[in-house]
């Protein structure tokens, strides 16, 4: 349409973004921000996450959950706060290569989880880049005033919990960068899939938010590996904390790979991209949590407790391990 007043980069959200962007405060991204109130008595939680080709996902992975990971691991954050989602804004950096088909892959995977989980599109920006393909996303959540569940809130004696199970994604990575270790680790297929699709699905435990906000004194989402994220939780909340290694939940892929590589440990315990939550909260309050959270469809494990000092111990059979990289880092 070359004497169209629309530019390409227009029609390409007009076609595939604008039908993400159904609250009304988006304008169907007809203006250049958006204008939403909050509901009464409550806070903005606001979170930013992004992704980047050939760091959080492998180029070749399917537009469609490129985006819904992105959005996950933002709700995933909100989640752990207590919040509801409210809406996002999303940055996408394109290269040349990028036909049209996958952008609209890519839009039709985040509009579904945009519905499932209640957050519509707000807003963003779309670019052109030389380098990979890059995916920012700003999600923006809601909690009744003053109750957004923090990680420097924990206490002494409280209970450790986590959602889920821990470990997947980390071997999931491991095994799409090498297929040949699900024959070493004795995986049935099944189980090559569970681990690859954890890494490249998160699920995030929105269905915990309410729950969490009824009993957690602290938590946070487990996204930089369960030994790095409860030491920031004990640094933040000054406390410190000793988990029992073997009840960290692990799936039966992982216990696999486990028990034929028993040195995947430090990989399952510190590789991050769980995207579960650790909470903790007083003991009197762990049989509730723990019925709320099987009535939402979320299995959760208590695996040790929180103390007075500093420090976090993982033990194994009485013995303390150590880890040469406790916590995933960028940098």
């Amino acid at each position: 349409m070359p004497n169209s007043p629309e530019s390409a980069e227009d029609r390409m959200i007009a076609r595939y973004f604008r039908p993400l962007a159904c609250h009304p405060g988006a304008f169907g991204l007809g203006d250049d921000a958006a204008a939403v109130t909050p509901p009464t008595d409550c806070d903005l939680v606001l979170k930013t996450d992004g992704v980047i080709a050939g760091v959080h996902f492998f180029p070749n992975d399917p537009p469609e959950d490129i985006g819904r990971k992105a959005l996950r691991m933002n709700l995933s954050d909100l989640a752990a706060k207590g919040a509801k989602p409210l809406g996002f804004l999303l940055a996408l950096a394109v290269p040349t290569g990028i036909d049209e088909a996958w952008i609209a892959a890519f839009a039709a995977g985040l509009g579904e989880d945009a519905t499932r989980y209640g957050c519509p599109l707000l807003g963003g920006d779309t670019d052109h880049t030389p380098g990979p393909i890059s995916v920012s996303i700003s999600a923006f959540g809601t909690v009744p005033h003053g109750r957004m569940v923090r990680r420097s809130t924990a206490r002494t004696g409280d209970c450790i919990v986590v959602s889920g199970t821990i470990g997947d994604a980390a071997l999931g990575v491991r095994l799409r960068g090498d297929p040949s270790l699900g024959g070493s680790w004795h995986l049935t297929e099944a189980m090559r899939s569970w681990l690859e699709e954890r890494f490249l699905l998160p699920q995030p435990r929105n269905a915990l938010a309410e729950p969490l906000l009824q009993h957690a004194a602290a938590a946070m989402d487990v996204s930089d590996g369960l030994v790095g994220d409860l030491a920031k939780l004990c640094r933040a909340s000054a406390v410190a904390a000793e988990i029992d290694v073997e009840r960290v939940p692990l799936s039966e892929a992982a216990r696999a790979a486990l028990a034929a590589e028993p040195a995947l440990l430090e990989t399952i315990l510190t590789g991050g991209d769980d995207y579960e939550i650790i909470l903790t909260l007083a003991a009197d309050k762990l049989a509730h949590f723990r019925a709320q959270a099987q009535a939402a469809g979320v299995a959760v494990t208590e695996i040790g407790r929180v103390q007075g000092g500093d420090g976090v111990r993982f033990t194994s059979k009485g013995r303390a391990l150590t880890f040469a990289r406790p916590s995933y880092s960028h940098f």
